[in-house]
């Protein structure tokens, strides 16, 4: 494993011009951020050793490094899913990569089934911290000595850039949740009885990313910020039908105050 992560990373350094120190997941509601890269530079994944290819509608293959504001960064324009029939090794293997690369914060976004009855579709939930129902766990196995056996998690989403990106869009009038993300395999969406389930458990959104390659990041001593887009409801009473264009539909009208927010926050950290 660890062979493979490091002959990745020799790859892309000797295509790299740059040395980012941030990298951006640009899951579901960022997508827009791409066009604000500038001095970009583009590496599609069937071009990297070792390097899975995403197979789900809307999501690009490529990593894209650049420039955002004054910030060397790389975006990962597509992520990997269990629920695509990827292991969890090879769902976080870009993180690991990253790592690899010098990378030291991680920003990343998704769509999620808010649970929170005070949520609507279409609202921002800063991630604070989250609850992790796959049924295989991103660590399993031989511990790579990016971290220790047994990492703490105690803070898994950093607090300082979760409390300069509330002051952010305090500033831009912009209106933000703050919860508790629970990731499932997928790829059904949740039940009533899942959703009811899942709040009582103290979630307040729920999605089908993110959480494995949080873990990955914080073994690998990487800070995080996520962000979701609450794109469906699972609260009693506001619960209908629900396909993936409705779910890109809401993450798309909310793509703007999410850009926004990660644009300041990326060039403040």
């Amino acid at each position: 494993m660890l062979q493979r992560i490091e002959e990745t990373a020799a790859y892309l350094r000797s295509k790299m011009t740059t040395q980012p120190e941030t990298a951006i997941i640009l899951g579901t509601g960022l997508g827009s951020l791409v066009h604000e890269i500038t001095e970009k530079y583009e590496i599609p994944y069937a071009e990297i050793p070792n390097f899975p290819v995403s197979t789900v509608e809307g999501h690009s293959g490529k990593l894209i490094f650049g420039k955002l504001g004054n910030k060397d960064i790389v975006a990962m324009q597509g992520r990997f899913h269990f629920y695509e029939g990827y292991n969890m090794k090879e769902v976080t293997f870009p993180v690991r990569v990253m790592r690899e690369l010098g990378i030291k914060t991680l920003f990343v976004s998704n769509a999620a089934g808010g649970t929170n009855p005070a949520f609507e579709i279409g609202d921002l939930m800063i991630i604070s911290d989250h609850i992790n129902q796959f049924p295989e766990h991103p660590l399993r196995g031989k511990n790579i000595e990016y971290g220790p056996r047994f990492p703490d998690m105690s803070e898994a989403y950093s607090k300082e850039l979760i409390a300069k990106a509330e002051n952010i869009a305090k500033e831009l009038g912009i209106k933000l949740q703050k919860g508790v993300y629970l990731g499932t395999q997928g790829p059904t969406f949740e039940t009533p009885a899942e959703y009811k389930l899942f709040h009582i458990m103290g979630a307040d959104a729920v999605g089908m990313s993110t959480v494995p390659e949080v873990i990955v990041a914080n073994h690998c001593g990487i800070k995080v910020f996520g962000v979701s887009v609450i794109t469906d409801l699972g609260v009693e009473g506001k619960i209908v039908e629900v396909s993936h264009e409705e779910v890109q539909k809401a993450a798309d009208e909310a793509q703007p105050r999410m850009t926004a927010i990660m644009r300041e926050l990326i060039n403040r950290s």
